[in-house]
């Protein structure tokens, strides 16, 4: 079956909530696993599709995955700057892993940047640890920038998230 890049709809936010609270728990991304106050913002798809855009990957009437993409000068963004999008939030379901629909949410979402008027790059930040992540972004083209690599949580050693940007052509 085919899968569907599309705009997150109410009927979504649940079911998508839990595949991005899920993907975190279950890859141990979350330091303080359930206890993380993290995890009610990565539960919260409501609020997300308040500040920004959430897109929904389906397959048939399932919601498989999603992520949340900042238009320039969003109020979700972390890292992007003026003339920047930002990528956040990119969770794929564990069963539907391996077939391309992280790659397709990122790409919907560089097609997206490309159509905001004065965005010339894509940015986003990632764990150390999601090395499979870090191996798609560059096959599409996100270089490392190592010198907008940030903590979240400055007051917590050892939560530096790494940074890629893709220039938009």
């Amino acid at each position: 079956m085919d899968i569907v890049i599309r705009r997150a709809g109410p009927g979504d936010y649940a079911p998508l909530g839990e595949i991005t609270a899920n993907a975190y728990l279950e890859d141990g991304l979350l330091d303080f696993g359930e206890a993380d106050a993290y995890l009610g913002e990565l539960r919260d798809v409501a609020r997300r599709a308040a500040a920004a855009e959430v897109l929904a990957a389906v397959e048939g009437e399932r919601v498989v995955g999603g992520v949340t993409f900042v238009p320039s000068g969003g109020p979700m963004a972390d890292i992007a700057r003026p003339g920047e999008a930002e990528i956040r939030m990119l969770a794929v379901a564990h069963a539907a892993r391996g077939r391309g629909v992280g790659e397709a949410l990122v790409r919907a979402c560089a097609d997206r940047a490309r159509a905001v008027e004065g965005c010339v790059r894509v940015v986003l930040s990632t764990q150390r640890t999601m090395r499979t992540a870090h191996r798609l972004y560059e096959r599409l083209g996100f270089v490392r920038t190592p010198e907008r690599d940030w903590n979240p949580l400055p007051e917590v050693d050892d939560i530096t998230l790494l940074t890629y940007a893709l220039t938009l052509r």
